[in-house]
């Protein structure tokens, strides 16, 4: 007697063949490290655009080192009140991609020259390499002389000296919403002599052979976008909170100043120069200073000093140096993944022109290989969004009008040290208005020009300078 042939239900059939190829899926996927589902954030569209009225964070100013951080534009700072010359974004990513530029020709090697300061005509210089205020900036109020008088600054990590306009004013001073300081009322203004060692020191930090008028030394610093101060180079007294006060403090003071600094009285700069707020306080703060850049512009962060305040949530990497420039903070990127997946990116592509943390730029700068590869893996996952025309720089935009919500992919960086340090929402995009949301990155010319980790994707991050240490660290959730 014959064996029965087994009859098997089509229904049974159908059903293995689903288990087998799921199976067979799965294995597929976790042998090439790929995740089933894509990470994201849920995004309210409203959030992307800032609020006429200023939300201030809820971190506390607490400690006694601290300073508030408002955007220079936003309904929390003083200088808001000039609305009339507030930029467009087609304006701010212009003067950005100035300053980018003349960062670029600060490190060529082929412009390490000094300028001779011709204090006769202040008015000429050029603008050469190295150094744009820009746009996007954030701003700090501190205190100057005796008595105290307050100055809402911008503070740069891409700069070093600091730098205020004053009275009389000799040759032009811009517009600025405080009042001009004056050193002829400060019982504790000096000048520097010109034959002096540390006039001779502004020429690392400034680009210019100091020049000398009568025996006061006398600085020159000029930016990319034409801008410039020039003036005395002075100490005073410099009181950055009530508790944190420094005599003999070295700065310009600016006698002949023209640019686009928003009214904001001058600058702080916190570079790596031996002139810098950073370096001139590294008795008290060991050279350690840390940030948060709030959320959008009508909210604010925070800037302080010292150890104080740094959560064990913070993780390190290594500070690299930059080559023809010893005032820019290097770091090393190793890896950036979209949705929660890795791009297929060489890490000799980071390191062939190296990148920088900035303050004052506004726009991350990455290797084109890098951009490509992250702009293609972001239009594959929000392919569900109509797209917009660009925006300047920014090539990858979205018209998100018919939306309360989105759901935006994550993007993650990857540093030296296996430091991952996520983007937050508004550190991901860039909106003018919701009908043009652009991913908030561009591609540089070439992969050999130097990167740039700018202040869009540093917002609602903790980030903490160790220049002793020679060290960078980040937190995430650093404002709130």
């Amino acid at each position: 007697m014959g064996a029965r042939a087994t009859i098997v239900s089509p229904a049974l059939l159908s059903a293995c063949l689903v288990v087998f190829c799921l199976v067979c899926s799965f294995k597929e996927g976790y042998a090439s490290g790929e995740r089933a589902t894509v990470e994201t954030h849920t995004v309210q569209v409203s959030s992307l655009l800032p609020s006429s009225i200023c939300s201030p964070a809820t971190q506390a100013l607490d400690k006694k080192s601290s300073l508030q951080v408002v955007h220079k534009h936003g309904p929390c700072s003083q200088l808001h009140q000039d609305k009339a010359n507030i930029p467009t974004h087609a304006e701010i990513l212009l003067q950005d991609e100035a300053r980018v530029k003349s960062i670029r020709s600060k490190l060529a090697k082929n412009l390490g020259r000094s300028t001779n300061l011709d204090q006769s005509d202040a008015t000429n210089l050029p603008a050469k390499d190295g150094r744009v205020v820009g746009a996007g900036n954030y701003v700090v109020t501190v205190g100057l002389g005796t008595p105290k008088k307050d100055l809402t600054l911008i503070f740069d990590t891409g700069s070093d000296i600091t730098w205020t306009q004053c009275q009389p004013c000799a040759r032009s001073c811009y517009k600025q919403q405080d009042q001009i300081f004056a050193p002829s009322l400060s019982s504790t203004y000096s000048n520097i002599s010109c034959t002096s060692t540390t006039c001779s020191s502004l020429t690392s930090a400034t680009g210019n052979t100091p020049g000398c008028s009568s025996t006061a030394c006398v600085y020159g610093i000029q930016y990319g976008d034409s801008s410039f101060s020039v003036g005395f180079f002075a100490k005073e007294k410099l009181s950055l909170t009530p508790t944190d006060v420094f005599d003999d403090f070295l700065f310009g003071c600016g006698q002949n100043n023209q640019g686009l600094f928003g009214r904001a009285a001058g600058l702080l700069g916190l570079g790596r120069d031996k002139l810098s707020l950073t370096s001139q306080t590294a008795f008290k703060y060991k050279k350690l200073f840390s940030y948060c850049l709030p959320s959008s512009s009508s909210s604010t962060g925070y800037l302080s000093f010292g150890y104080s305040g740094i959560p064990k949530s913070v993780r390190f990497t290594t500070l690299s140096t930059v080559s023809q420039s010893s005032s820019f903070y290097g770091i090393n990127i190793i890896a950036i993944s979209v949705g929660g997946r890795r791009l297929p990116i060489s890490a000799s592509v980071f390191t062939s022109g190296g990148t920088i943390i900035d303050s004052g730029t506004v726009i991350t700068r990455l290797p084109p290989t890098a951009y490509s590869a992250l702009s293609s893996e972001f239009r594959k996952l929000m392919s569900q969004y109509p797209m917009a025309q660009p925006l300047s720089i920014l090539d990858t935009c979205y018209d998100l009008t018919k939306y309360s919500s989105v759901d935006v992919p994550k993007i993650s960086f990857f540093f030296g040290g296996g430091v991952e340090v996520p983007l937050a929402p508004n550190g991901i995009l860039y909106a003018s208005s919701t009908s043009q949301v652009c991913l908030a990155f561009a591609g540089n010319g070439d992969d050999t020009d130097i990167g740039i980790f700018g202040n869009t994707q540093q917002k609602t991050l903790q980030v903490v300078y160790d220049g002793a240490g020679g060290k960078l660290g980040f937190a995430t959730g650093g404002c709130t």
